[in-house]
């Protein structure tokens, strides 16, 4: 992929992970909930992100997802594939995984076990992990998120990288949350790679001062609220209500269990341990608040 020819990247829904009563991806709900994504105005879908529980599926359920998505018709080049492991082995694993499906990105944490690393080890740890795939590495978001894996990527780290792999580096998922991350970012990198907000409030910002655009969970729910927000930069305020709601709750499966309210199926509320689903009262507020979001008016 030509850094200087690049396709602006557009809306991808960072897709939930529908469990069933045993303990496994329901690859049916899975595989049509990403159909709606994509025929409600998502680009592409992103599996095994945070909000799919990316970090503890195995390899086996990965492949069987990505074999769900293409078996209803997704193609390989709308399917992005997180990357989270702390191992060099399942790192590259994970990643040979979406070469074989022909997938488009691969999102890529860094290693996430080992606290307090230098940006030299973690600019190392990336040059390997390119350099073991080799020519048929997918093109790479690096993943930023902080709050999860306590591993920051700096924007020294970043311009190191993609001046030492130009094409290979396509862009960066910010999901700091914290506009002066996402400002710097923008600053320093958007002339050479897609940089994408996570938390959707500071999505239209974002988009207005050169962003391309968002994998985020909420387009999980609202990809139709999303895409004028990722075209043109254009503010609702419907959207940050929702992104506020489901912050009062813990969000992964508070977006679950807003996908299952939205298709009437109680089978989107299981989570893979060690997460919880959401109790019966916080369920019950959650979705009264979501209705007033519904039924509020764009503005």
């Amino acid at each position: 992929m030509s850094a200087t020819k690049r396709e602006r990247f557009g809306l991808s829904c960072a897709l939930t992970t529908p469990i069933n009563a045993q303990g496994e991806p329901d690859l049916a709900r899975f595989a049509c909930h990403a159909r709606w994504t994509l025929d409600n105005g998502c680009q592409t879908v992103t599996a095994f992100g945070t909000t799919g529980e990316g970090a503890a599926l195995s390899l086996a359920q990965r492949a069987a997802m990505l074999g769900a998505l293409q078996g209803i018709g997704i193609p390989g080049h709308q399917i992005n594939l997180g990357i989270a492991a702390s191992s060099m082995g399942e790192a590259l694993d994970q990643a040979r995984m979406g070469i074989d499906h022909g997938c488009r990105y691969q999102m890529v944490c860094p290693p996430f076990y080992f606290k307090g690393v230098s940006d030299e080890g973690l600019y190392v740890w990336f040059s390997r992990f390119i350099e073991a795939l080799g020519a048929k590495c997918l093109p790479i978001i690096l993943y930023h998120i902080p709050s999860v894996t306590s591993v920051p990527l700096s924007s020294e780290l970043i311009g190191r990288l993609k001046k030492a792999f130009p094409g290979v580096i396509a862009g960066v998922k910010d999901s700091s949350c914290e506009w002066p991350t996402q400002e710097r970012l923008l600053k320093d990198h958007a002339k050479d790679l897609a940089i994408l907000v996570g938390d959707e409030r500071l999505l239209a910002r974002s988009v207005r001062e050169g962003g391309e655009g968002s994998i985020c969970g909420v387009a999980n729910l609202a990809p139709g609220w999303l895409r004028p927000m990722v075209d043109k930069g254009v503010e609702d305020p419907r959207i940050n209500a929702l992104v506020d709601l489901i912050c009062h709750y813990p969000v992964i499966p508070a977006v679950k269990a807003l996908v299952g309210k939205m298709n009437n199926d109680l089978g989107f509320a299981a989570m893979l341990p060690p997460l919880d689903a959401l109790s019966d009262a916080d369920r019950a507020k959650l979705f009264a608040g979501f209705d007033r979001v519904m039924e509020a008016k764009a503005a």
